[in-house]
């Protein structure tokens, strides 16, 4: 605190603002000072609402040692200066006599007697106020359900009597009913009795989250799987971080772990580290402990003890050792417990947790299914082989014969053995054989870079290929192939061209495309005199040159979209196809096949595109090589989704993933595939389907390595997720991308973060959860108030920040936000981001203040205005309703919200004007609500119900003759509301 408060009024207004602030130490410490401030004061009344403030953040702070302790001095002032105590005052007091009990329970070193004697004093307190004692027998029933004694009776004398003014809420008593069933093994009549919570009807500052904990796995065994699935990612977004629900977040972990969803508990274990060091209540670290122990016991059975797992401060710690150190602690409590309660209940409990089998073998649980192996600390690789590779000899003189002929044939089986071959190469006790079949080790050493080199390209590391192709070019030359060296230098070439100049892609712009297309122009020309000037190659080698040739040109013509680069293109085409069928070489008779069909989609020939590739998925059919089938069927699938014809193209793509299954990864591009089949799905209204791939294509691109392209992709997931009102899919989603270490280690775009992070808030206010999103928009403004390269987008989301700081009622800071957005739009125009701003503010302003809130609404119109003028001298063209008619409808909806009727009659008559006849469909909605709304300007508030009604049933008339049938029915009924009211 800066300075402590000198007046009560300051004070007062300290304590509101701590009371805004999130539990947690700051602002317990904040309260911790407040009361010495208040301490300072002549008068008790402060020092009692401070105390209040104390016992507030210990107890949901769980610091259950520190809450009793505040609590007997309010008891003492009370009892010195009861007439200290208002009515509310005196209401807390009373209320609090239940943290009291809660908290002496939570501590195994309180004496049972105590607890009783606690409850006793309660009873005792509440009689002589004349309040009823169902609060009491409340507490009593607690009591005994934590011992583990026969509940039966306690239960009925608590849940039999009626409620009173001090009675927990009705979510609260609604979670002990249900426990009560659950612990007597009826889960059905536990989750009928937790429906009203669960269906959020009933809610308070711990419902409906700590029901959702506990209802998760009755809701599994129940057969419920998707309900529990739903709950668990609302639920648990309510209690991470939390230490007053740390036990909670413990059954979340458990949920987790008995529905193999093991690497997503480790996931949520490390969000969650706080709580090891920052639970002080004995009780809820004994949960909290347990649903850990569970998790890892899990992950330790399926042999990944080694695994890092986040735990308590002060070192690292794997699986294996954290779970022996939990096991240790949480076994002491919960033999403190039942030392103190003088049963065995606690310790039962905790092994009864520890023995559940799993509920499911593997239930989804988010978007971004991952498993145990996904979290290993490895480095990334591409996806393994698969079951139909051929067999890797044993023999490095076979293995390198075997390598070399499938490389000739463009084999994807080649990598396997050189991979093999790169392994017994690098092994310290290698030696060379002697063997002509072998030939030199330079040679070998030039196959395994040039193969290295391939890859590299494959992963779009162009420098670091160009520089691998170079030096096996150098190798080769050493080696006397002169042909094998021409190939490698060849696809230095084509790789160095494709090198992004000055860490940005030059491809993007027409300067790009430009650069791009210079440099292939070059590349291909170094080609064509490497070409000449190397005698003697094999067809094999001299076709693959002439196919590099040939993609050189095709990419040129890619980056340019110059018809001048179409006719070279095809011509570097026939020359490949004409060699590669003069020599039989099957492979590059496709390949340039494949050339050509993309050579026609380039230049706008989508028909003649068909048509070739068409015929070369027939002739791969019939022929082979059955390893380019997948990729043909890929790019024939794109071909359709461009025709458009999506069914045709989904079913390519489809049919290629499900060949592409049977070959190794270097086949085909299964994340393209995945990416446009969600593509092809959204053209077919299969959304759900579309996410799934999705994901699926993020995912593989995670596992290669492609970290950039993967959280794009995912971050397309979570704005369809959003779009499908799929808000607690998108939130765990993003929640999980953003917890992944590369995140925090800077290793993403951070734009790309800011990006995500973007989403996130959007899905938080879409889900309700405005207080988070406003706090979470509210940090992106701060940030990009520095991209001086990026004001218009710093322009959108301090707009956006400012929608929901006025949704919040925090009409200041929204002004501020609202002004940082006006700034950043003069340097780059958002007209209707800012137009939707300020128009909004206004609604809101007008909405929750009434008259009082009107000048500030106006003016807020007023800069609206402004902005409508500039667009419209500008020439901009709104993408929904035009900015002058959404500004004339919002007049009249602030006049109206203010008390000014007839102002907001008149502007609603003149967005009537501006909008014209209501002909198509969005306009003839947008119409009848200005219509409906000026209706009940004259008819409600103005008491003009005739000239209302003509107006009203004028407009249904016209919107009927129209075909506008839908957008009736709110005129109609505000017609027959008049007519009644007459």
């Amino acid at each position: 605190m800066p300075t402590a408060p000198q007046t009560t009024d300051e004070l007062y207004q300290a304590l509101q603002e701590n009371d805004r602030r999130p539990y947690g130490r700051t602002r317990t410490i904040a309260a911790e000072e407040l009361v010495e401030a208040a301490e300072l004061f002549a008068e008790p009344v402060p020092l009692v609402r401070a105390l209040f403030e104390l016992q507030e953040a210990y107890t949901y702070g769980s610091e259950p040692r520190k809450s009793p302790v505040v609590f007997a001095r309010l008891l003492t002032l009370f009892d010195e200066q009861p007439n200290v105590f208002d009515e509310r005052l005196r209401h807390l007091l009373f209320w609090r006599f239940k943290w009291v009990a809660n908290a002496l329970r939570a501590l195994p070193e309180i004496p049972l007697a105590s607890l009783r004697q606690w409850l006793t004093e309660m009873r005792a307190r509440y009689e002589k106020a004349g309040f009823g004692l169902q609060p009491y027998y409340g507490q009593t029933y607690q009591l005994a359900a934590h011992l583990g004694d026969d509940t039966a009776l306690a239960y009925e004398l608590w849940a039999g009597r009626t409620r009173t003014p001090f009675s927990d809420c009705e979510a609260c008593e609604i979670c002990e009913r249900a426990l009560y069933h659950l612990m007597a093994g009826d889960d059905e009549r536990a989750l009928r009795t937790w429906e009203p919570v669960l269906a959020g009807k009933e809610s308070c500052q711990e419902e409906p989250v700590r029901s959702v904990s506990h209802a998760l796995l009755p809701l599994l065994r129940t057969g419920r799987t998707d309900r529990a699935r739903e709950l668990h990612l609302a639920g648990y977004r309510g209690c991470r971080r939390n230490p007053a629900m740390a036990g909670e977040v413990g059954r979340h972990l458990e949920f987790c772990a008995l529905t193999g969803n093991e690497a997503r508990g480790l996931e949520l274990l490390a969000e969650n580290r706080n709580l090891f060091d920052e639970v002080d209540s004995p009780l809820d670290l004994l949960d909290f402990s347990t649903g850990v122990e569970v998790l890892l016991q899990r992950v330790e059975l399926f042999g990944h003890g080694e695994l890092p797992a986040a735990g308590y401060a002060g070192r690292t710690w794997t699986v294996s050792d954290l779970r022996a150190e939990v096991r240790g602690r949480a076994d002491d409590l919960a033999a403190r417990f039942d030392a103190r309660n003088g049963t065995t209940a606690h310790t039962d409990r905790r092994r009864a947790r520890l023995d559940r089998a799993p509920l499911r073998d593997a239930l989804e649980l988010t978007l971004r299914t991952r498993s145990l192996d996904s979290v290993a600390p490895v480095a990334p690789v591409a996806v393994a082989a698969a079951p139909a590779a051929a067999a890797v000899p044993e023999s490095l003189p076979e293995l390198l014969v075997q390598a070399r002929a499938l490389d000739e044939q463009g084999h994807p089986d080649a990598h396997a053995c050189w991979a093999r071959l790169r392994t017994l190469v690098t092994a310290r006790d290698y030696t060379h054989p002697d063997d002509p079949a072998v030939g030199p080790l330079v040679r070998l050493r030039a196959d395994l870079l040039d193969n290295e080199a391939s890859r590299a390209r494959e992963k779009d590391e162009f420098a670091d290929a160009a520089a691998l192709h170079e030096e096996a070019a150098g190798l080769y030359d050493d080696a006397g192939a002169p042909g094998h060296a021409a190939l490698a230098r060849a696809a230095a070439l084509l790789a160095a061209a494709e090198i992004p100049a000055e860490g940005a892609d030059r491809a993007e712009g027409a300067d790009g495309a430009e650069a791009m297309a210079a440099a292939l122009t070059t590349a291909h020309a170094s080609m064509v005199r490497l070409h000449e000037e190397t005698p003697g190659l094999a067809p094999y080698q001299e076709a693959r040159l002439l196919r590099l040739r040939a993609t050189a040109l095709g990419m040129r013509l890619q980056a340019s979209r110059s018809e001048e680069h179409v006719a070279s293109a095809f011509a570097e085409v026939d020359l490949l196809y004409a060699f590669a069928t003069r020599h039989e070489i099957v492979g590059q008779i496709s390949g340039a096949r494949l050339l050509r069909a993309s050579t026609y989609a380039v230049s706008g020939d989508l028909p003649a595109a068909t048509t070739e590739i068409d015929a070369l998925v027939d002739l791969l059919k019939a022929h082979g090589p059955a390893w380019h089938l997948p990729r043909t069927l890929g790019l024939r699938g794109r071909f359709r989704l461009d025709l458009p014809d999506a069914q045709a193209a989904h079913a390519d793509l489809a049919e290629a993933l499900r060949l592409a299954a049977g070959w190794s990864a270097d086949v085909v591009d299964a994340a393209r595939l995945h990416g446009d089949l969600a593509e092809a799905c959204m053209h077919l209204g299969r959304p759900d389907e579309a996410l799934r791939h999705l994901t699926r294509s993020a995912e593989l691109d995670l596992r290669r390595g492609s970290r950039t392209e993967a959280f794009c992709t995912y971050s397309n997931a979570a704005q369809l997720s959003l779009d499908l009102g799929r808000f607690e899919d998108c939130i765990a989603l993003l929640d999980s991308l953003l917890a992944d270490p590369g995140v925090a280690a800077g290793e993403l775009d951070d734009r790309l973060v800011a990006q995500l992070r973007l989403s996130r808030a959007r899905a938080l206010h879409a889900a309700e959860d405005l207080k988070a999103a406003t706090a979470e928009f509210a940090a992106l403004a701060a940030e990009s108030a520095g991209w001086d390269d990026d004001p218009g987008s710093h322009a959108m989301i301090a707009a956006e920040t400012a929608m929901l700081l006025g949704e919040s009622g925090e009409f200041g800071r929204a002004r501020e936000a609202a002004d940082q957005a006006l700034a950043a739009h003069a340097r780059a125009p958002r007209y209707e981001p800012l137009s939707n701003c300020l128009r909004e503010l206004a609604r809101l302003q007008a909405q929750q203040q009434g008259p009082d809130g009107l000048a500030d609404a106006l003016a807020n119109l007023a800069e609206a205005g402004r902005i409508a003028d500039e667009a419209r001298a500008a020439g901009y063209k709104a993408r929904g309703r035009s900015l002058d008619t959404a500004l004339a409808y919002e007049h009249g909806r602030v006049n109206a919200y203010a008390g000014e009727y007839e102002t907001a009659l008149a502007a609603l008559e003149k967005a009537l004007a501006l909008l014209g006849e209501p002909a198509e469909g969005d306009r003839a909605e947008e119409w009848a609500e200005c219509v409906r709304l000026a209706g009940a300007v004259e008819g409600i508030y103005l008491e003009r119900p005739a000239p209302a009604l003509t107006r009203l049933d004028a407009a249904v008339s016209h919107l009927t003759a129209l075909g506008h049938t839908e957008e009736t029915e709110a005129l109609t009924s505000l017609a027959a509301q008049l007519r009644d009211e007459e």
